[in-house]
């Protein structure tokens, strides 16, 4: 039974979740081409998305917003179809806001505050006493009731979600000093010299993006800063430095309220905005006891549950046996006589006959084709691998012909393999 479990009268009824999913996520190159990152696949079956909002629902939250910008398509028709069993003859709702130029006829999200103020009206319209703002585009599991019990037993004016990072590393993110009863005293966007946590000088508290208020509280900080000339309208920018000098603020920190097996397991949430990082993260499910357990039922991981087939491995002679090692093999796959090691493939990949993938991330609807073989890739949705290509064996080619990471990591879209003239056949 996991850790860190509410023991009170719950407050996320009263609540609404907020979800920013806006984002582009260039870090993640040709991933991010067609998709905004929360729509990003990841972990065999999910979106990046699916997190912040399995939290929501798992926390007791029924009423969920997400806020949509840049190529929003795919994220949208995903959310339609995964997302659409909340109904409001239970007092429950799930929004989608695209940009839509509804306070201007030229002005689209100009920043993650912009993105709520411009839809007070519709939040208005569900009377929320609170508002859990939430980034769409990070990877953990997080009970959010226990983030509102500690703004309100604190009476702060936003309580601010912070992960305990070394300070080594805390130069990438917005860090938070604190007093000894985690009142924030001074917020810093990207320090060359991370203030450290009181007692714990090796240690510094960055911001995850996730902040609570009380919601009408909230409309008047949106409000004032809609009014202030120069605001980049950013909560990260504005709205919390403000209110860490002129109100009162507040760190919650996640290991407070993570959701794990055991205290001593690591309080587990992951930035997959690199192609690096996102290869690491999914090839990590692949481990016998992976840091993140997709297959806690007590706090599961709601998505789109596509009507597929079961996975199918055929062929057994030497040389051509359809196997998978410490892999993922989601529905609809076919593994006909192709050995898969330390991989994830998504729905409906197939590896055809003498192919091998060893530590291999395989979006959906790819194909590989016969006696290839690939070593520390990434593939996009719907690749067609030729047969015989190899990749992961000759850096310098690799890197000629794909997007290849310092770390050895190649990333394979259908365009590359196009402008390469590697046909499948």
């Amino acid at each position: 039974m996991a850790e860190n479990r509410r023991s009170s009268a719950p407050l996320a009824r009263d609540a609404m979740a907020y979800v920013l999913a806006g984002g582009r996520g260039s870090r993640l190159m040709e991933l991010t081409d067609r998709r905004a990152k929360p729509a990003v696949y990841f972990g065999g079956k999910s979106r990046i998305i699916d997190f912040a909002l399995s939290n929501a629902l798992n926390s007791g939250v029924r009423r969920i917003a997400v806020a949509t910008q840049y190529k929003a398509h795919s994220l949208i028709r995903h959310l339609q179809h995964g997302w659409n069993f909340l109904r409001p003859e239970r007092n429950e709702s799930f929004d989608i806001l695209p940009a839509s130029q509804r306070v201007s006829e030229t002005q689209w999200y100009e920043g993650t505050a912009d993105a709520v103020y411009q839809n007070i009206d519709i939040i208005e319209s569900y009377a929320p006493e609170y508002i859990i703002i939430l980034a769409g585009d990070h990877v953990y599991k997080m009970d959010y009731e226990l983030m509102l019990q500690q703004h309100v037993n604190d009476k702060a004016d936003v309580t601010v979600g912070c992960l305990e990072v070394p300070r080594s590393e805390a130069s990438g993110f917005g860090v938070m000093h604190v007093d000894e009863k985690d009142r924030i005293i001074d917020f810093v966007e990207k320090p060359a010299d991370p203030p450290a946590m009181p007692g714990n000088p090796d240690m510094s508290l960055a911001s995850m993006g996730i902040y609570v208020f009380n919601t009408r509280f909230l409309f008047e900080e949106l409000r004032r800063d809609a009014a202030t000339a120069g605001s980049s309208r950013d909560f990260g920018k504005d709205i919390i430095p403000h209110l860490v000098k002129n109100g009162k603020a507040v760190a919650h920190r996640f290991t407070r309220s993570c959701v794990r097996e055991t205290t001593d397991k690591e309080a587990y949430w992951r930035d997959v905005g690199t192609l690096d990082a996102y290869w690491q993260a999914n090839i990590d499910l692949t481990q016998v006891i992976p840091e993140l357990d997709l297959y806690d039922r007590s706090w599961p991981i709601w998505t789109y549950a596509e009507i597929k087939p079961p996975a199918k491995f055929v062929h057994n002679e030497d040389g051509r046996r359809g196997s998978a090692i410490s892999s993922l093999v989601s529905g609809d796959c076919i593994i006909s006589g192709s050995e898969v090691q330390n991989s994830l493939l998504f729905t409906g990949v197939l590896c055809r006959s003498y192919s091998s993938v060893n530590e291999a991330v395989i979006l959906p609807d790819s194909v590989i084709g016969r006696g290839a073989r690939l070593s520390r890739v990434v593939l996009d949705h719907g690749v067609k691998i030729p047969a015989g290509l190899v990749v992961g064996e000759d850096p310098e080619l690799d890197g000629k012909r794909f997007r290849r990471t310092e770390n050895g990591v190649c990333l394979i879209t259908q365009s590359m393999l196009d402008k390469a003239g590697l046909i499948y056949e």
